[in-house]
C-alpha cells in the first residue's frame, strides 16, 4: 500500500516475476514497471460510515486539513490557501515524534487560534462531523501518495476536495465535479470559488459510485478469479 519508487524495491521484484500484484492507483505502478500488474483497485469504504451533509451550517465557513503535520503533507500550503481565500482553517492532525521539530520550526507559529486553528488528532467517529460541516477539504500533498483516504472520507460526506496533482489524486478527483486538483497556491485560491459551489449531492452521488467498499470487493473477486482462471487454463 505504499510508494514503489524506492530504488531497491525494483531488483527484488524482477526476481520474483511470477508473483501477480494488485495497485491501489495506477501511479503507484510506475515505481514498479516490469512488476507483474494484473489489476489497479481502488480503495473503498462502507457507504454507511459517513452520513453525507448538503447544508453544512458551522457558525464560519471553514476549510478542513486532516492527515499527519508532516513535511510532505504541507500544512502550510494548506494555511496559505486559506488566508489568501478569506476562510478560516481547521486542522486535524497528529504530530508524530517525527515530524515535532518541523511542526515547531515552521508551522507552530502560523497556528492563532481563530483564523487558522489546531483541534489536534480526532477519533474516527468524529471525522463525519469535521469533514461534513467543512466548506471543502485541502489535501496539498508533497509526495506520490499510492492512494489517500481523507479525499474520499471528504467525498463520503458530500464535501469536495482541493488536492495537488500528485501520485494518485488526479485520478481520485473528478475535476470540477468533486473538487480541484492544482499544481499552485495560486491555482487553488483560483478554484476556490467554484470548489464552494460545487454540488454536495453529487459529490457523495460519485462516491458512492466510484469509492464503495462493495466496488472494491467486487473489483478484487473479479481479478482473483481472472488470476484462477489463467492458472486453470495453463494446467489444462
Amino acid at each position: 500500500h505504499g510508494r514503489l519508487d524506492y530504488v531497491d524495491l525494483a531488483p527484488a521484484y524482477r526476481r520474483f516475476p511470477r508473483f501477480p500484484m494488485i495497485s491501489i492507483s495506477h501511479s503507484q505502478k510506475r515505481g514498479l514497471p516490469d512488476a507483474n500488474w494484473i489489476a489497479t483497485i481502488h480503495h473503498g469504504i462502507p457507504v454507511d460510515a459517513y452520513q453525507p451533509t448538503y447544508d453544512p451550517s458551522p457558525e464560519e465557513p471553514y476549510l478542513a486539513f486532516l492527515g499527519r503535520l508532516s513535511r510532505d503533507k504541507r500544512p502550510d500550503r494548506a494555511i496559505d490557501i486559506a488566508r489568501r481565500s478569506g476562510l478560516k482553517l481547521k486542522l486535524a492532525a497528529k504530530i508524530g515524534d517525527d515530524d515535532r521539530a518541523y511542526f515547531h520550526d515552521e508551522i507552530e507559529a502560523l497556528i492563532d487560534g481563530d483564523r487558522v486553528d489546531y483541534v489536534g488528532e480526532i477519533a474516527e467517529d468524529e471525522k463525519a462531523a469535521f469533514l461534513g460541516n467543512a466548506a471543502g477539504l485541502l489535501f496539498p500533498i508533497d509526495w506520490p501518495e499510492p492512494f489517500g483516504l481523507a479525499p474520499i472520507e471528504a467525498m463520503a460526506c458530500g464535501t469536495p476536495v482541493i488536492a495537488w496533482n500528485c501520485g494518485a489524486l488526479p485520478e481520485i478527483i473528478d475535476q470540477g465535479v468533486t473538487g480541484f486538483a492544482v499544481d499552485a497556491v495560486d491555482e487553488a485560491v483560483a478554484a476556490m470559488p467554484a470548489l464552494l459551489e460545487l454540488d454536495r449531492r453529487q459529490v457523495r452521488a460519485v462516491f458512492e459510485k466510484r469509492f464503495s467498499v462493495t466496488r472494491m470487493a467486487r473489483d478484487y473477486l473479479a481479478a482473483y478469479m481472472r488470476l484462477i482462471g489463467i492458472r486453470e487454463a495453463k494446467a489444462s
